[in-house]
């Protein structure tokens, strides 16, 4: 076999010529990655490859040959350029400050959480300010969270999204045809969203919306749940964390340019680069329960799933959502303008997310057991302030709301809070303010033993290394 053929399979996805036309232009090469995937070349590809391409894209450590760095951008999310002045290749206030998204996501393994070391500091997001200060006023510092599970939780913020936006639709034709105001509950997978009025003039009233933007998105990643797809959060990571700039965002079409960060690269990650790294992500497995052998710890943490549930924990930290389709399409329905749409013309790829480990209702609804309502919720009051420990709004949401933490794999992703300071799971519980208040009270009227049940429960809850199938 040649040498060729040998660096074609660890890649995993492309075709010889796709690579180079001899073994010896592979003679020091320094690329972390040497390949790249159009959209309409998907379907040339089984999912097994489209994956191992993503995964080498998530672990691949950008070199400058792969126009890592953004000398003439900034890490907004939106192509800004950068004020004139010195610009530092790597940077970790304003980034770039990785060199690969494993870098961060590495905890217990590719794709997983960060520790305290990791943290990124993140602006509101569509600032065009480079900082270079710690200070709070100018960035909220955020720990790294874990992937597992994510298609997913996309999945069910897609099917969620649908819901809602279908109940207003209907609220908004029963009024017109009516010709009277109409009052509706904004209800998904059970969850309350809050209420929705549309007057006899057609006017919407969105004021009593909660825990979910106005346009009834839901919006399922970050700790604020402002991204509304991996592949959103992706392109927003590749450009603020790795100088990586997608064609789909800064590209000609957007910016009348090839090379928006004048970094002298062009083209450093292609849509179909994207999907593959996003079905990548949507393909890392299910967090799972996994119990102790020792029987007094097993038995412990059995008692502490009830006494969760009796402390209303559950509330908000929902086990399970239904879910009625396991087919993730990419891209997804709900992105907005610089991340590729369905409508954009290009073809959606389609990839069946495993089954393997959930159950399924009476209606056949697939059981995701994601221990969250994908909800906002304001968790820190004047008694408990922690949590709204940040002083920069993040796209206007105030500072002591945040989604709902999704506990699955918690077991396995200390330290915990969303800067990653809390070491301890009983430090977190108790820490909960405003809209978790009367949990955390009734929580803080258990016996230390059966608080301590509570812990063992969530210790249970751990993250897995198994190879995707």
């Amino acid at each position: 076999m040649s040498a060729l053929k040998i660096i074609t399979l660890l890649l995993g996805t492309v075709s010889l010529t796709a690579i180079a036309a001899t073994p010896d232009d592979l003679i020091g090469d320094e690329r972390a990655v040497k390949q790249h995937i159009a959209q309409a070349e998907l379907q040339n590809f089984s999912a097994k490859e489209i994956i191992a391409h993503g995964k080498m894209l998530f672990n691949a450590k950008f070199t400058a040959l792969d126009g890592a760095g953004r000398p003439a951008a900034t890490s907004s999310e939106i192509p800004v350029k950068k004020d004139p002045g010195i610009s530092l290749a790597m940077f970790r206030t304003a980034g770039p400050d990785s060199n690969a998204c494993a870098g961060c996501h590495n905890q217990p393994g590719s794709g997983g959480a960060g520790e305290f070391v990791v943290n990124v500091f993140a602006a509101s997001g569509v600032t065009n300010v480079d900082f270079d200060t710690l200070e709070p006023q100018f960035s909220n510092e955020r720990g790294t969270p874990h992937l597992h599970g994510s298609g997913l939780v996309e999945l069910l913020a897609r099917e969620m999204s649908a819901q809602l936006q279908a109940i207003r639709s209907k609220a908004v034709e029963q009024a017109r045809t009516s010709k009277a105001s109409v009052q509706v509950r904004l209800t998904a997978k059970g969850i309350d969203f809050g209420e929705l009025s549309i007057g006899a003039d057609g006017f919407i009233d969105i004021s009593k919306i909660d825990g979910v933007d106005h346009d009834l998105i839901v919006r399922p990643f970050s700790q604020k749940g402002v991204f509304t797809s991996l592949r959103q959060f992706t392109i927003n990571a590749m450009n603020a964390h790795h100088g990586i700039q997608s064609d789909e965002r800064w590209g000609t079409q957007w910016t009348n340019s090839d090379d928006f960060d004048e970094d002298g690269y062009q083209h450093e990650i292609s849509s179909g680069d994207l999907t593959a790294i996003s079905i990548y992500q949507a393909s890392i497995q299910t967090p799972v329960q996994q119990l102790s052998q020792n029987k007094v710890l097993k038995q412990a943490a059995i008692e502490g799933e009830q006494l969760f549930n009796d402390a209303d924990c559950s509330g908000c930290h929902t086990q399970y959502l239904p879910l009625k389709s396991l087919l993730f399409s990419e891209p997804g329905p709900y992105n907005a303008a610089g991340n590729l749409r369905p409508s954009d013309g290009q073809p959606s790829y389609q990839y069946p997310i495993s089954a393997e480990g959930l159950s399924q209702d009476a209606q056949g609804n697939w059981l995701i057991p994601i221990f969250s309502d994908l909800k906002r919720h304001v968790i820190a009051d004047s008694d408990k302030p922690h949590f709204a420990n940040e002083r920069l709004s993040q796209r206007f949401i105030a500072i002591d709301e945040f989604m709902s933490a999704k506990l699955w794999g918690v077991g396995s992703t200390a330290p915990f809070g969303h800067r990653g300071d809390v070491s301890t799971l009983m430090e977190v519980i108790l820490h909960h303010g405003g809209e978790a208040s009367a949990s955390r009270l009734k929580f803080e009227a258990m016996t230390d033993l059966e608080r301590r049940k509570i812990v063992e429960f969530l210790k249970s809850l751990q993250l897995t290394l198994a190879e995707v199938k």
